[in-house]
């Protein structure tokens, strides 16, 4: 959620931000709506004065002065009520609308409607195509089947299209890219928090996850709660309502979850393999800073550098993207994607995502600190990236790492993760 200041006094910048962000939402209906609240408000106030005038009236005015005064005041009160009735309303009004309004996006952040129009800043690694290897080529899934690494068929059995199971070598896998990152993260200074899945609805409407995406989402409705998509949603929300003192900041965490999505819109699409599945386990990193753009940005540099570092250690090629307007989010001020090389695909596929908010996502949990120059209260400012996301990571690393005879060599930094094993093989 943006300030209700910055549409009053610039609206055009917010409107050109829905329109570069491809959200519909009505900011001339916003400011008629809030220009009623502050009319109500006024009114309201002025009324209370009169109230107080008409009560020490009362008391002094002589007794048959008192019957006539007395019904002015319960003219007042009555007013009241209807503006305390309606203001009630407007307010339940604005505070929908303000939920589909979106953050203004850095200035240099690219401009278009789609994908298209992404920027590539990077590229680290050298790629190979499949009729590189220089031997009969074989997808993660013909591998880890193979291997018995993925069961994907006994998976679906389980819990329907989109699922696996991982066995054996591949569940050790799994779980040694995700210690290594870890691992990475606690020597980078963040602090591990284990966290709950599923959540309130107050966590998903904070992180800006409600309104606009409830149909990806895994909804328990008769608790009023939902699994996560990602551990960005309670870790960000882990101090809210919560006033920070500005010594405390930046707050650095990390968090491991299993995340759950209903890839709605999805049909028959990257219908093979663990591309595209409904769960998953995730690292994911989140900053808490100081109201100050620079830090954000730098922060934001950090996050990201941390999962290149991890790309690094795996010795998996990549790029970075510079994600345009179009494609970024509601609440988002700047966007970059990580893609990894995958020689089945022969692209890059998204493997992580980190994203700097402002203070959107702190004005909705009410997530503030105490500002050591002026002992005010503030929001704060938040970011979040991927550390690592598996299994869709073991795309690359099964598919890049196989050799002639169908076996995989483990990538050196996994190898203490895995009692020392070298090559997983039949």
């Amino acid at each position: 959620m943006i300030d209700i200041k910055l549409i009053r006094e610039n609206p055009d910048l917010v409107k050109k931000a829905a329109t570069d962000k491809r959200l519909a939402v009505d900011i001339d209906q916003i400011l008629a709506v809030d220009a009623r609240k502050r009319q109500l408000e006024t009114e309201f106030n002025d009324l209370r004065h009169q109230q107080r005038e008409a009560g020490e009236k009362i008391a002094k005015a002589p007794k048959d002065e008192k019957a006539e005064l007395s019904k002015a005041m319960g003219q007042i009160k009555n007013r009241l009520k209807a503006i305390d009735a309606e203001r009630e309303g407007i307010e339940a009004e604005l505070q929908q609308l303000m939920l589909l309004v979106p953050q203004v996006p850095d200035p240099d952040a690219p401009v278009g409607p789609d994908e298209a129009c992404n920027v590539e800043i990077r590229r680290v690694g050298t790629t190979k195509a499949k009729a590189g290897f220089g031997f009969e080529f074989k997808d993660h899934l013909e591998l880890g089947t193979n291997l018995g690494m993925i069961d994907v068929e006994r998976g679906v059995k389980l819990a329907g299209s989109r699922n696996y199971v991982l066995r054996s070598d591949g569940a050790r896998l799994h779980e040694a890219v995700l210690r290594l990152a870890w691992d990475l993260m606690v020597e980078r200074g963040f602090t591990p928090l284990t966290v709950p899945p599923l959540v309130n609805d107050r966590l998903m409407y904070g992180t800006g996850f409600f309104p606009l995406h409830q149909e990806e989402v895994y909804r328990c409705e008769r608790d009023d709660q939902s699994l996560v998509g990602t551990a960005e949603v309670p870790v960000t929300g882990y101090h809210a309502d919560e006033i920070i003192d500005e010594v405390e900041l930046p707050k650095l965490y990390f968090a491991r979850t299993t995340c759950f999505r209903r890839e709605a819109g999805a049909a028959g699409k990257d219908t093979r393999g663990l591309y595209r599945i409904h769960y998953f386990d995730k690292l994911e990193q989140v900053v808490v800073c100081k109201a100050d753009a620079g830090e954000s940005a730098r922060w934001h540099e950090q996050i990201l550098n941390n999962s290149e570092d991890l790309l690094r250690a795996l010795d998996l090629p990549y790029r970075v993207i510079d994600i345009c307007t179009g494609e970024m989010g509601q609440g988002k001020v700047r966007m970059y994607d990580i893609e990894t090389w995958m020689p089945s695909r022969e692209a890059y596929g998204e493997t992580h995502s980190a994203s700097r908010f402002h203070d959107f996502q702190a004005r909705r949990l009410n997530l503030r600190y105490r500002s050591a120059a002026t002992g005010k209260p503030q929001y704060c400012h938040t970011l979040n990236n991927t550390v690592v996301a598996s299994p869709r990571i073991l795309i690359p690393l099964l598919e890049i790492n196989q050799n002639a005879d169908g076996s995989v060599t483990i990538p050196p930094k996994l190898r203490p993760y895995m009692n020392g094993l070298e090559r997983i093989a039949v």
